[in-house]
């Protein structure tokens, strides 16, 4: 599939984004985190404006952004729907939480079970956006059960990492924190690597044979292409990436999103004030742009089944 800008921001930012209100929404309720205003504006502020500004980039991708909001209406049917439905739901309850800790200075009670509830929604909008490439059939390396997990590791990795980041400058060494992040990254790595394996050992279920039905009388060969020209089949469902390039972007993925990010929290984790905030800071960064390149390859890497019928042998 041809990745668009608009796609990767949108899946890695919003991802992040729900996931820091995920965390915010458990651990200050059960006081695992500050309470303090200052700590509680930059948290929530940075959370709310990834998720938020992560939904406004996915409507670019449209053919016409004026019709998004006629996507809200097949919740019955649609994850993309679902997704849109939980992510707008997710800013009610965290509306009146932000509140709450910040201007009645209240956790607990009502405000806490809105946190609760903030960080219940956000958890289902990051499965949600999961599944809206999880249930595509036709496309064998999303149509898989390590899709979903993923999606959920890699934001709780990066909401993690930004979390820790930002309580270093309320906390002179949050080490539960630090050490929830490392074994997310760890996690999230290994999750990454089981779904990599999958769709590079995982025996091709369609074919030309199997697609056109005619497998049983024999041997089956594409006589010509429907058409000349590149068309918009070709353009954004025949997208390919040759395997060195993806193995070369595999090598940054694993670099950039997860061993400096873990090797930086791992510093972060032993070294307080001034050092430990910049190497924090470092496994924040590097986490984003491996991010980045991680989910540009997740599209690049997918085959619609469509391709079949314009000279794929499998996909």
């Amino acid at each position: 599939m041809h990745p668009t800008f608009s796609i990767v921001f949108f899946t890695t930012a919003s991802g992040a984004g729900f996931a820091l209100l995920l965390l915010l929404g458990v651990g200050v309720p059960l006081g695992l985190m500050p309470t303090n205003a200052g700590f509680g504006a930059t948290a929530l502020g940075v959370a709310i404006a990834l998720a938020a500004g992560g939904l406004v980039s996915s409507a670019f991708h449209l053919g016409r952004p004026a019709r998004a909001w006629r996507a809200f209406s097949q919740w019955r049917t649609s994850w993309l729907s679902r997704e849109g439905v939980l992510s707008l739901l997710t800013f009610v309850p965290a509306v009146v939480f932000a509140f709450g800790w910040l201007v009645l200075g209240a956790t607990g009670g009502g405000i806490g079970l809105c946190g609760i509830l903030t960080a219940a929604l956000a958890a289902g909008t990051i499965c949600c956006t999961g599944m809206i490439y999880a249930s595509l059939k036709p496309i064998r390396q999303w149509h898989n059960c390590w899709v979903v997990p993923n999606y959920l590791a890699l934001g709780l990795m990066s909401g993690l990492l930004l979390l820790d980041l930002i309580e270093r400058f309320w906390a002179p060494l949050p080490w539960g924190i630090a050490l929830l992040a490392l074994l997310a990254v760890a996690a999230a790595w290994w999750i990454k690597e089981r779904y990599w394996r999958s769709i590079d050992f995982r025996t091709a279920p369609s074919t030309v044979a199997s697609a056109t039905g005619l497998g049983r009388r024999g041997p089956v060969r594409l006589l010509e292409p429907p058409h000349t020209e590149e068309n918009y089949l070709l353009k954004e469902m025949g997208f390919r990436i040759a395997r060195k390039h993806a193995t070369r972007l595999r090598l940054v993925v694993r670099v950039g999103a997860f061993a400096v990010p873990g090797l930086g929290t791992a510093v972060a984790l032993i070294c307080g004030g001034g050092a430990g905030e910049i190497a924090a800071l470092l496994a924040a960064l590097a986490a984003a742009l491996g991010l980045v390149v991680e989910r540009w390859l997740f599209f690049a890497e997918a085959r619609h089944t469509v391709t079949l019928y314009y000279g794929a042998e499998t996909v």
